[in-house]
């Protein structure tokens, strides 16, 4: 399998350690060990005993117990834990697509929802998000771009990098039009829980779907990418032995000491990720204001959910601009072309305490743009 460089990752592997302010991260504010272990007494000494041998191959069975409460009716047989997201997203795509076989992707996306299908040798077709549209996909367009040979479609609610929540209905009849299709639906859940309104929560693919399997990771909602903890949970059961059967080539089992904090996460998981929406909302409130002063440089789609934006600039070519700030203030910025997208936009992050400081270093730096 070829597969082409991953834009997104080597950009954040030239600037995300050596830069002061993230102005583009994808994930929320992070936790210390310490933090975490205080959310419960006897949870440090519990973390000391802990063995250190190898874990379950599928994943502690309390882990996933706990991962089950996420859902309405997922049993912990129907849970399957990778390291990251990235790998459960690597394993879906081998277990069920062939060469030749027909993929469509919710896209601008990350790289690689699509990338391992074209490395296989499948012919992928985007559903492409546009900002005409205000981010919004149309039911209409993929009934168009389905073929005989379409094995997989992939969405992604709350979106990277957008913020767009698809409406409950639109995403009732996506799920209803899989299944009359024989298509199986791959749903990239990873910002679930950081809608702005809950009310407008959708319901997890795997709950209403007994083909479709669900993506959910500790990294972004709850803001602990270093656990590196992610998984799916589906009702197809064929397609989880698949998954099991390669990620023996794979990790094998995931990290001891991660899978205990990450079920300790998930216990106060409500807690986290409502601290991580405080912290959004109170970035967005700022965010209004600085598109609104600087409406003639910026135009921007008010996201719905999750922690990151797609704002569109004038006047200069966005990887320029981007190089520009990051080199001057040291404020990195993502630009749209690590998402192969034309349009001149770039991902704008608002999950860090650290923000206001990072959009009043972007607003000097504007000001001494000027002529």
């Amino acid at each position: 399998m070829q597969l082409s460089p991953f834009k997104l990752e080597r950009y954040f592997a030239r600037y995300e350690f050596n830069v002061k302010y993230l102005l583009c991260s994808s994930d929320c504010e992070s936790l210390s060990v310490g933090d975490l272990l205080a959310f419960e007494p006897g949870a440090e000494e519990d973390l000391k005993r802990h063995w250190l041998g190898y874990t379950e191959s599928r994943g502690a069975p309390s882990l996933r117990k706990e991962i089950c409460r996420i859902y309405n009716s997922i049993q912990p047989e129907q849970v399957l834990v990778h390291n990251g997201a990235e790998e459960a997203i690597y394993l879906f795509m081998q277990a069920v697509l062939k060469p030749g076989d027909h993929i469509i992707v919710h896209w601008p996306c990350y790289q690689s929802l699509f990338e391992i299908a074209r490395g296989l040798g499948c012919e992928v077709t985007t559903w492409e998000a546009r900002p005409e549209n205000k981010w919004a996909l149309d039911l209409d367009e993929l009934k168009g771009s389905l073929r005989k040979n379409t094995r997989v479609i992939v969405v992604n609610t709350p979106h990277n990098p957008t913020g767009y929540l698809m409406p409950k209905a639109d995403y009732l009849s996506l799920n209803t039009l899989v299944q009359e299709k024989g298509i199986q639906l791959f749903s990239d859940e990873v910002y679930r829980e950081l809608e702005y309104e809950p009310a407008d929560r959708l319901p997890s693919a795997c709950d209403i779907n007994p083909e479709a399997v669900s993506l959910g990771v500790m990294s972004k909602a709850y803001g602990l990418a270093g656990l590196r903890i992610g998984w799916v949970a589906t009702k197809n059961l064929p397609v989880l032995a698949r998954m099991a059967a390669l990620k023996d080539y794979t990790t094998i089992c995931s990290s001891a000491p991660s899978e205990y904090l990450a079920e300790l996460a998930l216990r106060h998981r409500e807690q986290i990720a409502g601290r991580n929406l405080r912290i959004i909302q109170k970035n967005l409130s700022l965010l209004e204001v600085f598109f609104s002063t600087h409406a003639h440089q910026f135009e921007w789609v008010r996201p719905k959910a999750g922690p990151i934006a797609f704002p569109h600039l004038s006047g200069t070519e966005i990887e320029k601009f981007c190089h520009d700030l990051v080199s001057n203030s040291g404020v990195l910025l993502l630009p749209g072309t690590m998402y192969d997208h034309p349009g001149n936009h770039f991902r704008l992050g608002f999950s860090r305490k650290n923000m206001p400081e990072a959009l009043k270093k972007l607003e000097d730096f504007i000001e001494l743009q000027k002529p």
